[in-house]
């Protein structure tokens, strides 16, 4: 193996560093299986952290890209986005049926039930990920197998933060049109009208039934994000802002100007699996030059061409 794993004093922040030829790097957590930084050939952050993150496991690292499972949210009765983001991952050997990875940019990480998670979700599962790392891109692949003798269901989300220039000056484009719930407004279902999703107050939405193109346009950094994305349907489009910000405990006040979250997500329809069965996701992060001209991106050439 030529990827490094970096170990800390009590294991808490013990990472895997990703390299690949143009330089660009990641880093993927133990804890939660977390890809906490993604960097660029020009080592720029593409990720948002948080300065105010709160090292105290097994509670999740605020920022990068967090897992939620088996619950998205608050969308059932367990402990908010699931437990898998608070335990500890090991290296997966036999990541069958994908093939062995064996690239210094390339690995696969595994998380098994326990009889502590069978108390707080009678289940017993395996979930893999995943994490690929080439030129301009970042790809990860989720996976969940049923090792029970019964079926169960579950929701499933990757929360990408994602580093931008100023949150006022970001649109998303590929949402138009789609239905969406408002975390805010009790989970009524709205249909989107803008032309584009823009920024000026809290927003916590789940699109629904999203294409697997997603465009988030950065126009003072003049760097578009392209988010592809298999296997789930749903979007969720996170912003704090002020007021909710203070209230967060692990960000700082300002952050919110620095953050987007942009999810790849299972919410509306639980996935099912019956005994033996695997789900398989898959989202690819993109980074491309965009031209702001005349104030007008064209979106079709990123979400299209």
């Amino acid at each position: 193996m030529s990827w490094n794993v970096i170990h800390d004093g009590d294991g808490s922040a013990s990472r895997i560093v990703l390299k690949e030829h143009t330089g660009s790097t990641a880093e993927v957590l133990f804890l939660g299986g977390q890809v906490v930084s993604w960097k660029n050939e020009r080592r720029e952050e593409l990720l948002f952290r948080s300065n105010k993150t709160l090292w105290k496991p097994p509670k999740a690292f605020r920022g990068g890209i967090p897992i939620s499972f088996p619950q998205f949210g608050t969308f059932g009765s367990l402990e908010r986005h699931g437990f898998v983001r608070n335990r500890v991952w090991l290296l997966d050997d036999s990541p069958s049926p994908l093939p062995a990875a064996n690239s210094q940019s390339t690995v696969d990480l595994i998380l098994k039930s326990t009889e502590e998670d069978l108390k707080i979700w009678p289940h017993r599962f395996e979930v893999r990920l995943r994490i690929s790392l080439s030129a301009g891109k970042l790809t990860l692949i989720p996976r969940v197998r049923n090792i029970d003798n019964k079926p169960f269901s579950f929701t499933f989300s990757l929360r990408n933060y994602l580093s931008v220039s100023d949150i006022s000056e970001v649109r998303v484009e590929g949402l138009e049109t789609l239905d969406y719930f408002d975390n805010l407004q009790r989970g009524e279902r709205y249909t989107e009208q803008a032309d584009a999703i823009t920024f000026d107050s809290e927003t916590d939405r789940v699109y629904l039934s999203t294409p697997t193109k997603t465009a988030i346009i950065d126009h003072e950094k003049k760097r578009t994000y392209v988010l592809q994305k298999e296997g789930l349907a749903d979007a969720v489009v996170w912003n704090p802002w002020d007021k909710k910000a203070k209230s967060l405990p692990d960000l700082g006040d300002e952050d919110y100007k620095k953050m987007l979250c942009v999810d790849s997500a299972a919410v509306e329809t639980p996935i099912i699996l019956k005994p033996s069965e695997e789900w398989r996701g898959r989202q690819e992060l993109s980074t491309v030059s965009s031209s702001y001209c005349s104030g007008q991106l064209d979106p079709r050439k990123v979400l299209y061409g």
